[in-house]
């Protein structure tokens, strides 16, 4: 069952299309990480799925509510929680009163349970918070109210490395109890540690959609190679081998061809040592953005 489902979603600023065409579903019970670098269109295709902004052609459905119905998406939203990027608490307000402010609004059946997880001084007004703490606000509001759908749009950033395993830990409890989760990230780490499907968005446009086990797949293999003797890199280097990089007598690359083809490649040279294992998915990630890092204007994020 698809508890969001996205079907030929654009939205424009201008000549920029901050999202084009994106097409996915995220079904019942899973993390679904949605990565891209910052400015690829991430937090555009959050707020169009909670009716923040209006799509210029295409829609998409939460809990089977179409974005384009108010008052549909209005009733289904009472049974999502949301983390935003930025944080727009009242600074005077303190965290208490913060969430007792969302619990009139939606509940809050598991506030305590939360709390205990991630504590943000709730007697302190809002505008004392360190980022941290702004960020487990965040992330109690989001879930106190026991929704079936999360949205989390960065939801470590801020967070200690302690408290960032306290999270990843949280969200796959809260995936075998059956809540769905979509995790917006530019924190390739993470995203592998904690999704099962990966969705890569580029300047607007869906260009992976795999869970994270067959991307990596996807991506080759990562290979270490020490020779025992000095060797000519032309006769060693084949087209399967990417992002190539030597130093002195270790050659270290991504391979995208046959592993027993590799094999017998290298039965050829005086091999001191090798490795070969999964890549990173930051290597994955390299292969469908390079080395850009710049997206669209912040407006269009």
């Amino acid at each position: 069952m698809s508890v969001i489902r996205i079907d030929d979603l654009t939205k424009r600023y201008g000549e920029v299309a901050a999202n084009d065409g994106v097409s996915f579903d995220v079904e019942a019970g899973e993390i679904f990480g949605y990565l891209g670098p910052n400015g690829a269109g991430k937090t555009t295709t959050i707020r169009l799925l909670l009716g923040l902004i209006g799509p210029t052609s295409g829609t998409a459905e939460v809990l089977g509510a179409d974005i384009r119905d108010r008052r549909a998406l209005t009733e289904a939203k009472a049974n999502v929680g949301y983390l935003p990027d930025t944080l727009g608490f009242e600074e005077r307000l303190t965290g208490r009163d913060a969430l007792d402010f969302f619990a009139r609004m939606r509940g809050d059946e598991r506030r305590e349970e939360v709390l205990e997880l991630f504590e943000p001084p709730l007697d302190r007004r809002i505008e004392t918070y360190s980022a941290g703490n702004r960020r487990m606000l965040g992330i109690v509001q989001a879930f106190m109210h026991d929704p079936a759908l999360v949205i989390l749009d960065e939801p470590t950033s801020g967070l200690d490395p302690l408290k960032q395993e306290r999270m990843h830990a949280f969200l796959e409890d809260e995936r075998d109890a059956g809540k769905t989760i979509f995790f917006s990230s530019h924190v390739l780490s993470e995203v592998q540690r904690v999704c099962d499907r990966v969705g890569i968005i580029r300047e607007g446009e869906l260009v992976a959609l795999e869970d994270v086990e067959t991307l990596l797949k996807r991506g080759g293999k990562d290979v270490r190679v020490q020779l025992a003797e000095p060797f000519d890199e032309g006769r060693f280097v084949t087209s399967e081998m990417i992002d190539v990089e030597t130093v002195d007598s270790t050659v270290h690359f991504t391979y995208a061809g046959d592993p027993a083809a590799l094999l017998e490649h290298l039965v050829g040279f005086e091999i001191k040592d090798v490795g070969i294992g999964d890549p990173r998915l930051e290597d994955v990630f390299k292969h469908y953005y390079g080395d850009e890092r710049e997206g669209v204007p912040a407006e269009a994020r």
